[in-house]
C-alpha cells in the first residue's frame, strides 16, 4: 500500500489503512510469543524467526518511506537533504538489524541464549512508534510545523535507541553458553 500510495488518488486512505495493518501486525507480534510459551510450543526456530520478521517489518517500512519520499516535508529542508535523511535512516536500520541478526545466529550457534531482552523490546516499540508517526504525518499533518518537530524528534530518538541497543547486543555475545 505504501509503494502504491504515490499513484493513488486517496493517499490519506492508503496511509490510514497501512497504519491499521501495521498495528495489527505489531499486536500479533506481541501476543505470539506468550501464546507459544503458554502452550509450550516455543522453539529455537521461533526464537530466531520472530526477531527476523520484526526486522523485515521495520526495515521494509523505512525503505518504503524512502522510496515514496516520506516524510515529504520537514521544515524548509531541500528535497536532496530529505532524500539523504530518508535513505540514511533506512540504511542505519538495515545495517544495525543485519549486524544484530549475524550476532544472534553466532550466539545461538555457540549455545548462548540470545532471546529478546528489554532493550530490544523497547527498541522495537520505539521503531514501531516512529513508523506510526510517519504514517500519521503523511496522512494528516504533512505541512504542520509541530509535525515537523514531532517527526524529527521521534526519528532522532529512534535512531539513538537503535544504535545503543545494537551496542548492547554486541556485549551479549560474550556471555557464557547455556549448560
Amino acid at each position: 500500500m505504501l509503494l502504491y500510495s504515490p499513484y493513488a488518488q486517496n493517499k490519506t486512505f492508503l496511509f490510514d489503512i497501512s497504519l491499521v495493518v501495521f498495528i495489527i501486525a505489531g499486536l500479533t507480534d506481541i501476543i505470539d510469543g506468550p501464546i507459544a510459551r503458554k502452550l509450550n510450543i516455543a522453539t529455537k526456530f521461533g526464537r530466531m524467526l520472530d526477531p527476523l520478521v520484526d526486522k523485515i517489518l521495520i526495515c521494509g517500512a523505512f525503505v518504503c518511506f524512502a522510496v515514496i519520499c516520506q516524510p515529504e516535508f520537514l521544515f524548509n529542508w531541500s528535497k536532496t537533504t530529505l532524500h539523504i535523511i530518508r535513505w540514511s535512516v533506512a540504511a542505519a536500520l538495515i545495517i544495525r538489524e543485519g549486524f544484530v541478526t549475524v550476532i544472534r545466529h553466532a550466539a545461538e550457534a555457540k549455545g548462548i541464549d540470545f532471546r529478546a531482552v528489554a532493550s530490544g523490546k523497547i527498541k522495537m516499540l520505539i521503531q514501531s512508534f516512529a513508523v506510526g508517526t510517519l504514517l500519521v504525518k503523511a496522512a494528516h499533518v504533512q505541512t504542520a510545523y509541530w509535525g515537523y518537530w514531532f517527526t524529527t524528534i521521534t526519528l532522532l530518538i529512534m535512531l539513538a535507541v537503535t544504535v545503543i541497543s545494537g551496542f548492547t547486543a554486541t556485549r551479549r555475545i560474550s556471555q557464557r553458553p547455556l549448560p
